[in-house]
C-alpha cells in the first residue's frame, strides 16, 4: 500500500509516519525538505512547497498513484480545491485533518460525538476547519471524490508540552514558572473537563482508517477516552518537575480581554467542559484504544524538555502577561475590598 502524506514531520503526522512505516506502508512525503532529522529512514521524499507553484507540484507528481494522500497542513478551502485538482483520479482516499474545535461553542451537551453540530462563531481557524469539510463533502457527494475526514482535538507528542495558557515560544516557559514556584494561570477556576490525547495513541486509530473503504465519505474523531480537570492537567505537569504547581484561576473573559488570541484558543476551545465520545472509530477500528495516560505522557514532555537545552526557550513577554494579569486581578481585588471597608 502506498499513501503520500503532505506534511509529515508534525505533532501528530510524525507519529504516523512512524506507525505507517512500522506497518509496511510505502510512505512517501511532500514537504520543503526542512526537517530532515525528524524524517526517519524508509520513506521516500519529494520535496516541494504544498503552498508554491502548482504547475511544479503536478510536474512532480503526475506519474504517481497512491492508495492514500493525507494533507496535514490545509487550514482554507483554497488548498484543498488545489489538492483536488492535484490528486483526483490519483488516490483511493483523501484524508482531510479537521478539529474538534469545529464543533458548537458553546456546547449543547458536554458529551461530543461526530454528530454534534459545527459551529465555532469564537475562532476563525476553526470555521475555516468547517468551510473546509463542507467543500470536501460536496465534492464527495456530487463528484464520488473519496475524502475521509479525521477530528483530532488536543494531541500532543513528547516534544511538545499541551498547556491551555503559553506565550508564542512554546510550553517551556510554563515550566520554568512551575519550577521556580512562579504561580502558573489557569482559566477559569481549572474544574472544566479537557481530552488530551498522545501522538502515538492518535496514530494508531488514523492507520486503521488509512485504506479502509469504509471511511470514505464519513468523519471520525480520534482522542483518548481520559477526562481530565485542567487542575488536574496541571497537577500532572507539576508531579512530573518533581514540584508542586501554584495555580492562579483567573476569569477567560478577563484573560481573552488581556490577550485576543485567547477568544478562540479558550473561549472557542479549551474553556469549554468536553467529554468525547470514541465508539465510531472503535467500531471501525476495533483494537483502537488509547493506552498512554497524561501522567505518563506529562513525564515524557517534561523529560525532553529537561534532556534538550535547545527546546528551553525563554519567553520573556509571556512571563511579563502573566505577571500582569495577576497584578491586575490582586489591585481588582484590593480596590473591591477598600470600597466595601471605606
Amino acid at each position: 500500500m502506498r499513501a503520500l502524506f503532505i506534511g509529515g514531520t508534525g505533532t501528530i503526522s510524525g507519529a504516523i509516519t512512524e506507525r505507517a512505516l512500522a506497518l509496511g506502508w510505502d510512505l512517501w512525503l511532500l514537504n520543503r525538505g526542512q526537517r530532515s532529522s525528524r524524517i526517519p529512514a524508509g520513506v521516500n521524499l519529494l520535496v516541494g512547497d504544498i503552498n508554491g507553484d502548482e504547475g511544479l507540484l503536478a510536474d512532480l507528481v503526475k506519474d504517481f498513484r497512491f492508495d492514500v494522500v493525507v494533507d496535514f497542513i490545509a487550514f482554507v478551502p483554497g488548498q484543498l480545491q488545489r489538492d483536488l485538482r492535484l490528486f483526483e483520479g490519483k488516490t483511493r482516499q483523501f484524508i482531510f485533518i479537521s478539529s474538534a474545535s469545529a464543533y458548537q461553542k458553546p456546547l449543547g451537551h458536554y458529551r461530543v460525538n461526530e454528530s454534534t453540530s459545527l459551529s465555532n462563531p469564537l475562532w476563525e481557524y476553526s470555521r475555516n476547519k468547517i468551510a473546509c469539510e463542507e467543500y470536501l463533502m460536496g465534492e464527495y457527494r456530487s463528484r464520488g471524490f473519496p475524502v475521509t475526514i479525521v477530528r483530532p482535538s488536543h494531541t500532543y507528542d513528547d516534544r511538545y508540552l499541551p498547556v491551555a495558557i503559553h506565550g508564542k515560544r512554546g510550553g517551556w516557559q510554563v515550566v520554568d514558572r512551575i519550577m521556580k514556584g512562579k504561580p502558573v494561570l489557569i482559566h477559569g477556576d481549572g474544574s472544566s473537563l479537557w481530552t488530551l490525547t498522545h501522538a502515538e495513541d492518535f496514530a494508531k486509530a488514523f492507520c486503521g482508517i488509512m485504506g479502509n473503504p469504509a471511511a470514505v465519505g464519513d468523519t471520525f474523531q480520534i482522542t483518548s477516552d481520559e477526562s481530565l480537570t485542567w487542575n488536574q492537567i496541571y497537577d500532572r505537569i507539576g508531579a512530573a518537575c518533581g514540584m508542586g504547581v501554584q495555580k492562579y484561576h483567573v476569569a477567560t473573559d478577563f484573560l481573552a480581554a488581556c490577550d485576543p488570541e485567547y477568544t478562540g484558543t479558550l473561549l472557542g476551545d479549551k474553556a469549554n467542559a468536553v467529554v468525547f465520545d470514541n465508539a465510531k472509530i472503535k467500531r471501525l477500528v476495533p483494537d483502537f484504544v488509547a493506552t498512554i495516560r497524561f501522567d505518563q505522557g506529562a513525564a515524557r514532555c517534561v523529560r525532553y524538555l529537561l534532556d534538550n537545552p535547545a527546546a528551553q526557550v525563554p519567553d520573556p513577554e509571556f512571563d511579563s502577561f502573566c505577571e500582569n494579569v495577576i497584578k491586575a486581578q490582586e489591585q481588582a481585588k484590593a480596590t473591591f475590598f477598600s470600597l466595601i471597608t471605606s
